[in-house]
């Protein structure tokens, strides 16, 4: 574990929010190692620190599990962006994104941008199944931080396609449909009391991705690092004008007086 003291301090923090084997973990490491890992379940949460050219972004993963559920809001506070992700094979795990975690991000920041991202795409989709980790080099890794921690009623998502998920051939059957997080991501907007002509629209906002071979990953990340920049250069400039009080540079200079003061 880094040396606490060398740590850059975070101008904006992401969080990722989803029921577990969804693959969370699995896309931060895709996007931050350039490979994909087979991971275990997350206990609390963990967070990665990316440097974006001359920003630092927090990237919170959180734990899916019920048992794990309070700490979700915790992580959300003060969040610019969050990752609401689902596997586009299980169709619960679309449902639960509303039942379960959509009001745990109450505590983000009132300006906070939503994506939905349907993960495991190389299962349904075969241009999904190219692997592009060798589309662009990659970057200076940032030092990552592996800290272990761990309403308003909406209109119930529609009724599940009836044919079940199969198992047996390469391609499963793909249970959610990009419309499906579409609508979604409206019910969202609506939940936050937010005008959907005026935010973001929906079909910038809703990706289909696969941290197995990298599919839109980078997408994914990069869109939401530069849709954060306003809240970073706001933030900046809020503590400009309100600077804080090094207290240890204080008593430095307290104790020079000190000493350098007549008998």
């Amino acid at each position: 574990m880094p040396d606490v003291s060398k740590m850059k301090k975070p101008d904006v923090k992401l969080v990722l929010l989803g029921d577990m084997n969804v693959g969370k973990t699995s896309l931060l490491h895709r996007y931050m190692e350039r490979k994909f890992k087979e991971t275990v379940s997350t206990v609390g949460g963990a967070f990665f620190l990316k440097q974006w050219g001359p920003y630092n972004i927090s990237i919170w993963d959180t734990a899916g599990r019920e048992q794990f559920h309070g700490l979700g809001s915790m992580y959300c506070r003060g969040a610019a962006a969050v990752i609401l992700t689902y596997d586009v094979t299980n169709w619960q795990s679309l449902a639960e994104l509303e039942e379960r975690f959509l009001s745990l991000t109450d505590t983000a920041n009132h300006d906070c941008i939503f994506a939905i991202v349907g993960n495991k795409a190389d299962l349904t989709d075969s241009k999904a199944q190219l692997s592009q980790a060798s589309d662009k080099p990659s970057e200076d890794q940032t030092e990552c931080e592996d800290e272990r921690t761990e309403p308003q009623e909406l209109p119930a998502c529609p009724t599940p396609p009836a044919s079940p998920t199969s198992l047996s051939g390469v391609m499963l059957h793909k249970q959610v449909a990009h419309e499906d997080a579409i609508a979604l991501y409206g019910r969202i907007l609506r939940y936050k009391g937010l005008d959907e002509k005026s935010s973001l629209p929906a079909e910038k906002m809703c990706f289909e991705t696969s941290a197995k071979t990298g599919y839109n990953v980078d997408a994914l990340f990069e869109t939401l690092f530069d849709l954060v920049l306003p809240s970073i250069l706001r933030k900046r400039n809020e503590n400009q004008e309100s600077p804080t009080v090094d207290l240890e540079d204080y008593r430095g200079v307290n104790r020079k007086k000190g000493k350098s003061a007549c008998c």
